[in-house]
């Protein structure tokens, strides 16, 4: 059974950076493709990014894009989501993902196990 642990988040002012990590606990991280997610108040949960089993070419959402860079140490099991220049619209819960799959993919549904989420929050 794969248990992942988000860490990192809290309450920054815009403009602000943060950065979240992802530790899984069971099984074989390097195999995993590796997504964020986050979840605003009364909105549906998004793709924020994914990153693939070697680290290369990681796949950003429209408005992650330039602002935020995901990275994965696959000897540190870990993976990062560093967030700059960070606006109030970035406030949400924030999940990471894994998935047993071989593509990055944008759908929450292609992934296999969920962290417990970390807060973020954004102030004006």
């Amino acid at each position: 059974h794969v248990q992942l642990v988000e860490s990192g988040g809290g309450l920054v002012h815009a403009g602000g950076s943060l950065r979240l990590s992802c530790a899984p606990s069971g099984g074989t991280f390097s195999t995993y493709v590796m997504g964020w997610f986050r979840q605003a108040p009364g909105k549906e949960r998004e793709f924020v990014g994914g990153i693939g089993r070697s680290g290369r070419f990681p796949v950003y959402a429209e408005s992650a894009k330039g602002r935020f860079t995901i990275s994965r140490d696959n000897a540190k099991n870990t993976v990062y989501l560093k967030m700059n220049s960070l606006k109030p619209e970035d406030t949400a819960v924030y999940y990471c993902a894994a998935s047993v799959g071989a593509v990055i993919s944008r759908f929450k549904e292609e992934y296999d196990y969920w962290g417990q989420g970390t807060q973020v929050t954004v102030s004006s």
